[in-house]
């Protein structure tokens, strides 16, 4: 029997086991166009954000640049009949790639946020309702990995995608183990399987070894020779083929029995070895599979799959087959997200940080509903409320042109409305928001009210920044915050260090201020962006993630903020040098004695510093603080004759923390940030107080300012500073004829060193590489089943004519200034038959020749 279907009714595959299975026929077909018009029609009618949240699907598309996210999320969107047309990257008319340097380079920028339903209303069977899937489209490249550690932590599931051709590549690994860390459930989706040189069997070998997760394949893939028409659904035992228009025909697999008698085959092993993984791992598959063997019913197979994933350890990860541009395999894929992917209410309770402790949200709920409940009952109150109302993250700010600062917020607890008095846990204030707005891409629709597990933005926000926490507190209207919440938060993602500044000498103070106006506007919508000023020569320094991070930066400052480029001087891009303590330096005690804000004041402490140790990390207390590289620790000790501080410890604590962040943003030697230290700030209230009137917050801010400064002239004194310089992983996929040409220019003329040089037959099912970014032990990819690829056995298929060129791959690590500018040295040894890429690599120690000629540049 053969089925034909439009791409988006596919979108119901949890109906078509039924239609294969009793033999159903359609009685109507309709066109792409009226479908998506009916759905247009149907969502216009109704807000998503209205859907229940175990109706809910919050995910992200994660993968190495250039791996087809953009393109699958376009495809997402049309299908579901969101878009009327297909945007493409090339063409520049992709609905979530709309900055203008987005569509000019190709690439995803800055992650966008856009909500569509599957499978549609029109489609569902009566008493199903669709899914509500708010989808976040997340950058690729290195340079912007806080882009997408930010938008991580907020999602309730990932789609990662592989490019079918390079396989699993380095950003891969690297938002994979961010995903880990949050424990997000995640599919995966090997795409352009349709290109020259894909390998599906390479692809799912390279996810076991590399990121460490057994793949679990719900398809394989459809070739006609080495043709790829389509996919097999290995749990229905159907065959799924796409035309060029995204039309799709359903095959049972009896009918190409005839045709392709292997191929049938190969979808019967592909079910077995599926179900024998599971029963391996799933108690009510093995029952089953024991007494069914082979027959094990679809609906169960589906079931065991969702209960692996869904503890987001990814020992285990469905894996679909695809090629988005030629419109195979999107719909399937949107199915397995509903399928697969949990809902909020299906993810771990959420914790907060309550000072240094994590608690569960019920825990420091319940504690709270304890207190107030015996608060109102000495008051002679009977009436019970929950102690908070709302609570909600800040994962993003944006600056639009038409609405001002956009807050983008999930809200874990409550709901939030227009007229809620939001409290800022950080900046300890209360805060409201204009209007919700409910984001689509660059559109924006008003609603009245944020429900629980939805994703929205909030208008008209002063202070919130990326990571707030914003609760509101029932009965109260923005005049206080009660006490034990006023500090409670969701732990944010830490800002990474910056690795490359460009300098900026506006010519008058005109130009000047409004230049750091729309830093200030900059760095709140991206926080790894940082600016200083020097206020002896008005010299403004921009620092970043790298070279096409800063490129974006001055891009938006020119376009966004009009910031004209004849009114300042714009230097070239360099690398972020920093300084390190070589030496234990300290204690040294600093007295803050002035006037601030027509205020007289006085306040001291001790700061002792040296060069951080691998100790550090292993006792680090809880009033210790990680930030930029560094660890401070702040000792507050009691009165020997009292046990208690004469002030609140928590502010103190704050107050000296951002005095010893501000004096590690310079250093002594260069005027570089410092980094590696260990930093310990002594604040005794017996000498270093001096009462609550005299002590203010400013004078103790500046008293641990200029008390760690004092330290580190100290040490450079001694000579005692170092110098750290960026350095970056290279990773060089090149002809094997210019390898080593390229190995020695990297290790003798750029600095650098190479670590090893992988040629093609080196790729064997036995690697396991050390640095894989999953958490489980090493898989033996011997035991993987996975199909072979349709040239294993024919001779130079693709071709034959073409010669072949043997390419091999050098792994390295070289400073990031000798790298920042070395695609166009490649480019003229390889003849542009060169792909390169460079990942962060820390700080190292700069020494010899190379300290010399940096402190002969100053």
């Amino acid at each position: 029997m053969v089925m034909v279907l439009s791409a988006s009714v596919h979108g119901q595959r949890r109906l078509l086991g039924l239609l294969v299975l009793k033999n159903a026929q359609l009685t109507r077909q309709s066109s792409i166009a009226s479908f998506c018009a009916a759905v247009r029609s149907y969502s216009s009618e109704h807000a998503h954000h209205d859907a229940r949240i175990e109706n809910v699907r919050n995910i992200g598309i994660i993968a190495h640049v250039d791996a087809g996210k953009t393109t699958t999320t376009e495809r997402m969107l049309y299908y579901s009949g969101q878009t009327r047309h297909l945007g493409n990257v090339d063409h520049g008319n992709t609905t979530t790639d709309f900055l203008p340097m987005e569509r000019e380079r190709g690439i995803t920028i800055q992650s966008a946020a856009i909500t569509f339903q599957w499978p549609p209303k029109s489609l569902c069977p009566p008493g199903v309702e669709p899914k509500t899937i708010n989808l976040i489209d997340t950058p690729g490249h290195q340079d912007f990995r806080y882009e997408v550690d930010r938008c991580l932590p907020i999602l309730d599931g990932a789609v990662c995608i592989l490019d079918s051709v390079k396989g699993v590549e380095t950003h891969t690994e690297r938002v994979w183990e961010s995903a880990q860390l949050s424990k997000i459930p995640r599919l995966l989706f090997v795409n352009k399987l349709d290109r020259d040189g894909a390998s599906f069997r390479r692809s799912v070998q390279e996810v076991a070894t590399r990121l460490r997760t057994w793949p679990l394949l719900c398809q394989i893939p459809w070739w006609r020779k080495d043709e790829f028409v389509g996919v097999i659904d290995v749990i229905y035992g159907v065959c799924l083929k796409f035309s060029s228009s995204g039309e799709m025909t359903v095959i049972r697999k009896e009918s190409i029995s005839n045709e392709n008698p292997a191929l049938l085959a190969e979808i019967e092993t592909a079910r077995l070895r599926l179900v024998e993984t599971l029963s391996e791992h799933d108690d009510q598959i093995m029952e089953e599979f024991l007494e069914l063997e082979k027959d094990v019913p679809s609906a169960s197979i589906k079931r065991a799959i969702r209960r692996l994933v869904m503890d987001g350890e990814a020992k285990f990860t469905p894996v679909f087959a695809g090629a988005s541009l030629r419109n195979i395999g999107v719909q399937p894929l949107l199915d397995a997200v509903v399928d697969y992917l949990p809902s909020p209410t299906d993810r771990p309770e959420l914790k907060v940080m309550v000072g240094s402790k994590a608690l569960p949200m019920s825990e420091l709920l319940e504690q709270q509903s304890k207190s107030e409940g015996r608060h109102n009952k000495a008051q002679g109150h009977h009436q019970h409320n929950s102690p908070v109302a709302a609570l909600a993250h800040v994962f993003k700010v944006v600056d639009d042109p038409r609405r001002g600062m956009l807050s983008w917020v999930r809200l874990y607890h409550g709901a939030l409305s227009r007229s809620s008095h939001m409290w800022n846990t950080k900046m300890h204030c209360f805060e409201k928001a204009q209007h919700i707005l409910h984001v689509s891409a660059k559109d924006h629709h008003e609603i009245q009210h944020l429900p629980t597990g939805h994703i929205g933005a909030l208008t008209n926000l002063k202070s919130a920044r990326t990571g707030d926490t914003l609760i509101t507190f029932p009965g109260h209207s923005g005049q206080t915050a009660p006490e034990a919440l006023r500090n409670v938060r969701i732990k944010a993602p830490e800002t990474p260090p910056a690795v490359a500044f460009i300098a900026i000498e506006p010519y008058t103070k005109t130009a000047s201020d409004k230049l750091e106006d729309a830093l200030k506007k900059l760095t709140r919508e991206d926080p790894s962006i940082r600016w200083s000023k020097n206020d002896k020569t008005g010299q403004l320094i921009l620092s970043g993630m790298g070279l096409l991070h800063l490129e974006i930066a001055q891009d938006r400052l020119l376009r966004h903020y009009k910031i004209e480029r004849e009114s300042a001087i714009w230097g070239n891009i360099e690398v972020e040098y920093s300084e390190c303590a070589l030496a234990p330096t300290g204690p040294h005690r600093a007295v803050y004695d002035r006037v601030l804000r027509d205020r007289a004041g006085r306040a001291a402490c001790t700061a002792s510093i040296e060069p951080l140790q691998a100790h550090h990390h292993d006792s680090l207390l809880e009033s210790s603080i990680e930030r930029d590289g560094n660890i401070i620790h702040i000792a507050l000790p009691l009165p020997e004759d009292s046990k208690t501080l004469p002030f609140d410890p928590e502010t103190v604590r704050q107050q000296l923390l951002n005095g010893a962040i501000a004096g590690l943003a310079r250093g002594p030697r260069r005027n570089c940030p410092v980094r590696r230290c260990h930093v310990h700030i002594t604040f005794d209230s017996a000498t270093d107080f001096f009462g609550a009137n005299s002590s203010t917050g400013g004078h103790i801010t500046n008293a641990a300012l200029l008390a760690v400064r004092n330290a580190l002239k100290a040490a450079h004194g001694k000579g005692q500073m170092g110098i750290l310089e960026p350095f970056t992983h290279v990773r060089i996929h090149c002809p094997e004829e210019v390898g080593h040409a390229i190995q020695h220019d990297l290790a003798s003329v750029r600095g650098g060193h190479v670590m090893e040089v992988r040629k093609p037959e080196s790729f064997d099912e036995d690697e396991s590489l050390d640095g894989s970014s999953g958490a489980g032990p090493p898989i033996d990819v011997s035991k993987v089943y996975v199909p072979p690829d349709p040239y294993e056995s024919v001779q130079s298929l693709r071709d034959p004519k073409k010669a072949v060129v043997r390419m091999l791959t050098i792994v390295g690590k070289a400073p990031l200034r000798d790298m920042m500018t070395y695609d166009g040295q490649l480019r003229s040894m390889t003849g542009g038959r060169h792909t390169l890429q460079l990942d962060p690599g820390g700080f190292e120690l700069v020494t010899g020749a190379r300290e010399r000629a940096l402190d002969g540049a100053l």
